[in-house]
């Protein structure tokens, strides 16, 4: 996956933030098992700073449903919240941020495809808004979170957010490979207020799946939940053929 970047100026930039203590940023992005191989044990890693970050982003996104919509009950606004802050959506920002070229992982996290690894970039998206609310505060860490999760709560609301297989897939076949998941557009059709796109995804050459959608977005979710169907049935069929119960 290659080394990461050492330049913090330009997740900076990315983020539109700059913080003015550098050591916060610094231990945001440590992983446990950076610390855990490096001769420096006393370095801290950002687990601390994923716990403060955690309840940072419920509050945030919290409030910024309560106020955004008067008349949906608890329950609503529980489910919308939930889906904006789980492991997928804020794993989603942080491949949008390419953060996982900027995590300092052990070496055997490294081999094992951590830096695309769900969970591990979620964790560090709650660190590093962690280490923004210890370095300016909520109002800071408000503006920083509500624009990095805009697209997400765009789809929470649409109802476009409920599962996303491209992460899934992306993570399925990143565990055996480093060659990307790519996704052509090979058809486009209808007038320009009611487009129909549809779309194949592609790796290490072979065709996994093809779907259709009225946004590229949609037709790539599409072709992505194809395509993770379509590795199921192998999955299944080859359990029946070994003798394996399922």
């Amino acid at each position: 996956m290659g080394k990461p970047v050492t330049d913090m100026q330009k997740l900076q930039q990315l983020l539109q933030y700059r913080w003015r203590d550098q050591s916060l940023l610094h231990r945001a992005l440590v992983h446990s098992s950076f610390t855990y191989e490096s001769r420096d044990r006393e370095e801290s890693n950002n687990e601390r700073l994923e716990f403060l970050g955690d309840a940072v982003l419920q509050i945030i996104v919290s409030e910024h449903y309560y106020k955004l919509f008067q008349d949906k009950t608890e329950g609503e606004l529980s489910k919308m919240r939930a889906l904006t802050v789980c492991e997928t959506s804020l794993a989603r920002v942080a491949r949008s941020l390419e953060l996982g070229r900027f995590i300092l992982l052990g070496r055997g996290e490294e081999r094992t495809g951590g830096r695309e690894r769900t969970s591990l970039l979620a964790d560090a998206v709650e660190a590093l808004l962690g280490s923004i609310y210890l370095d300016a505060g909520l109002e800071e860490s408000r503006r920083v979170t509500l624009r990095l999760l805009d697209d997400v709560m765009e789809d929470v609301i649409t109802g476009q957010a409920l599962r996303d297989y491209k992460s899934e897939l992306q993570e399925l076949l990143q565990r055996d490979s480093t060659e990307p998941v790519t996704y052509r557009i090979v058809d486009e059709s209808g007038p320009d207020h009611d487009k129909m796109f549809t779309t194949i995804v592609m790796h290490l050459g072979i065709r996994l799946g093809e779907g259709r959608g009225r946004s590229k977005k949609e037709a790539e979710q599409h072709a992505a939940r194809m395509a993770l169907e379509r590795i199921s049935k192998e999955e299944r069929a080859g359990e029946v053929k070994n003798g394996s119960v399922w």
